[in-house]
Parts: C-alpha cells; structure tokens; sequence
C-alpha cells in the first residue's frame, strides 16, 4: 500500500498536468506554439510534413519536469536525512502529495502546472528513499511487497485516471477526488504499519550497535564461494556513519548503482524517445490509443517482475541491462527503418521491457539489502536509489534531440 501511494501522485501528474494546459490553451486562441516543458499532446500534427506523426514538443520534456526534482533528493538526501525522523518524512510526503494535487487542479498557468509536478516528484523521490531505507527494520518480504506496490501505482493511476475522465468528470475533479491517496499513505503508515519496540518514529536516527558481526562484503565475486570465518570478520561500529564512511559505502554500491541508472536510461529512453514514433496508421487504434497502450503495458511488465521476488531472485543484473539497451538498439532502428509489421509486436517489446526494467529494481535492491552489513544497510538503501532517477533524467535528456532527427526526416 505505502509502495502504491508513494508513485501514485508521480504517476498520474503527467497526464493531468497535460489535460489541465489542454484546457486552458483551448480558451486562448491567440497561443499558437506548444506551451514548453509540459505539453505532450498524443494528437497529430497535420501541419508536420515529416514521416512520423510528430509531437511538437517530445514526451522527455514533461521526463525531465517530473525527474530532475526527485534526482536532486537522491543525490543528496542520504547524507543528512538521518538527521530527520521518519515520522516528519512521511508527513512531508503526505503533504507535497497533496499540494501537488491541488495545486495542478486549481491551475490557472503553465507555471502553476510545473509547480505541482515538482510537488509529486518531491513527494516520489523522499518517500521512496525512505521508505527503502524503513525496509531494514523489517523481514525481506517486505521489500518484495514495497516493489509490488510501486509497480502497481502506475497501473492503477493510469486506470484510475483514465476511467474517471472517461466517465465524464473534468481533470480537476478528478484529481480532487485522488486526494484520497495521500490519506490512505498516513493511514496505512501511522495506523496499520507494525513497527519493531525500537523503531525511531520520532527522533533521528541512531546506531547503538555493540558486539560482533559477520556480513558478505559488497564488492565480493559473485563466482567465489564466500566463507565468512576466513574472509571477513568485524566488530559493530557505536555511532552514525562518518561522511568518509558513506563514501566508502557508496564506491562499493556503484556495482549496484551503475547497471540500474543503465536499464532505466534504456527503458525511458524507448517510453519518452521512441514509443510515440512507433505508430501504425492501419492499425484498430488511433495514435492516442497506442501510445497509451504501450504505457499500460509496461507498467503491467513492472508489476508483474517487481512482484517476482517472492518467486525468483536474479543475481546476473548486468544481463538485465544487457537485454534493456538491446531493446533500445533494436527499437531505434524500428523507428528509422519502421520494419516492423505491426503493433502487436510493439506491444510484446514493450511488455517485455517493462519485465525488465522491474525484475532489474527490486532485484538490485534485495542484493543490497543481504550483502551490506547492518550499520551500512539503511544508508546503502536509500543511497542506491539515484541510479533509477540519474538514468531516467539522462534518458529525457538524450531523446530531446533524437526526437528532433526523427521528426526531420
């Protein structure tokens, strides 16, 4: 549920934000050009004489809007967010969530739109990290359930949104009524969550570790049969983690950060770059449609290998990475070369992708989470989690100028 309503609001903010510019472009007739940065209309150009059905302005522009806010987070949260008790993090979240609904529901401007996407990435990006990092305080289950939950937020927000529309009720009462969400986050955290007798809902953070322990080191081969009497032996540590200790802790972590920033630059740049190129005019649906389907089915991709956890569990993450950027290769030429015989076919890539780009998430984080010792562990979980934003922000800003190539041509 905390895994649900955490991407919830980042979720659905694009295609919100877009309705609500829709609307108000629609009652100025004198804006003739795209509104910048937002604006990701799934129409045709009539006006476009290149050989795709071009959007004025590429999908990685709204990427970059929702993204840039959570990449700033991550990257420098984890080296002072301990300071913060978790109780205070979730009222953050609970509350930006909120503003972020409000604020895009009540737009009257561009500005005011971009202002409430920040609010949802903000909310996204802190809550993920801490949320992962709560992750340490309980069994490995849990993380499984915390990947299901994410992976289900962008299904249900995209269905949830889309039926309520479709029903007939505006953008701005429908996002007044996903307000519901950010309550269902403090009440499944505050009244349904069972925390351990320790656990510092209210005060920073601490680490009275005393006494032995034994761990597998972070750096170690996958290859290499691990016993700990001989390899390693060490002594818990009184107090937090030194600013020279993180950054030790995240040199080792690279192993896990790098080949996630890698499957999710991959993943993006086919979702904002490629997808709305893909497009078969003799196909049942219309350009609207398809482009929503390929969303549709990458997040059920997600949901379906982020919830694998409890089945399988994959220690070759540079594969996944492999098979992502083949994806990506393979799809650009599709896009150039349009070999492709139908959409049906997109549609399995992109259901595939999304298998990967999940199983590559949670998978990375349960290694994590079994191959960092205990004083490291909450750190190591929150610190790991700007490889997914660092390769989605690169990917926006990669497939802004090969949009631009392709709609030259």
């Amino acid at each position: 549920m905390l895994g649900l309503c955490n991407n919830f609001a980042y979720v659905v903010m694009l295609s919100a934000a877009h309705d609500i510019l829709k609307q108000q472009e629609s009652q100025n007739t004198t804006l003739t050009t795209p509104a910048p940065g937002l604006l990701e209309s799934y129409s045709g150009n009539s006006s476009n004489s290149s050989r795709y059905d071009c959007n004025p302005v590429s999908t990685a522009a709204v990427l970059l809007a929702d993204i840039i806010p959570t990449l700033l987070i991550k990257l420098t949260a984890p080296f002072y967010i301990h300071k913060v008790p978790y109780g205070c993090r979730v009222l953050m979240c609970v509350v930006t969530a909120a503003v972020s609904f409000l604020v895009v529901s009540f737009s009257s401007s561009v500005w005011m739109s971009i202002l409430g996407v920040i609010f949802a990435s903000v909310s996204s990006g802190l809550g993920e990290l801490s949320f992962l990092s709560l992750t340490v305080y309980f069994s490995n289950n849990v993380l499984s359930g915390w990947g299901s939950g994410t992976g289900g937020a962008g299904v249900a927000g995209a269905l949830l949104y889309s039926g309520l529309t479709q029903a007939g009720l505006s953008p701005r009462v429908t996002l007044l009524i996903m307000l519901v969400v950010p309550a269902a986050m403090l009440i499944s955290y505050f009244l349904l969550l069972d925390f351990p007798p320790s656990f510092p809902q209210w005060r920073p953070r601490e680490v009275p570790y005393t006494g032995f322990q034994e761990r597998r080191p972070l750096m170690w081969d996958d290859n290499e049969d691990y016993a700990p009497d001989e390899r390693e032996k060490e002594y818990r540590q009184t107090g937090a983690l030194t600013f020279l200790d993180k950054l030790h802790v995240l040199k080792d972590l690279l192993r896990f950060i790098v080949p996630l920033a890698v499957v999710y630059f991959a993943e993006y740049f086919i979702n904002q770059g490629l997808l709305e190129l893909l497009y078969f005019p003799k196909a049942f649906l219309s350009h609207p449609e398809q482009y929503r389907w390929y969303q549709t089915l990458y997040q059920i991709g997600v949901l379906i290998s982020r919830t694998s956890l409890f089945c399988i569990k994959i220690r070759k993450i540079w594969l996944l990475s492999a098979l992502q950027c083949v994806n990506a290769v393979l799809l650009v030429f599709a896009v150039y070369y349009q070999f492709l015989p139908s959409v049906w076919v997109v549609f399995v890539i992109v259901l595939y992708e999304g298998l990967l780009g999940g199983a590559a998430y949670v998978n990375i984080f349960y290694l994590i989470r079994t191959e960092t010792g205990e004083r490291e562990r909450e750190f190591a979980m929150a610190a790991a989690s700007v490889g997914d934003s660092f390769g989605i922000a690169l990917s926006g800003a990669v497939a802004f100028p090969v949009h631009k190539y392709f709609c030259s041509l």
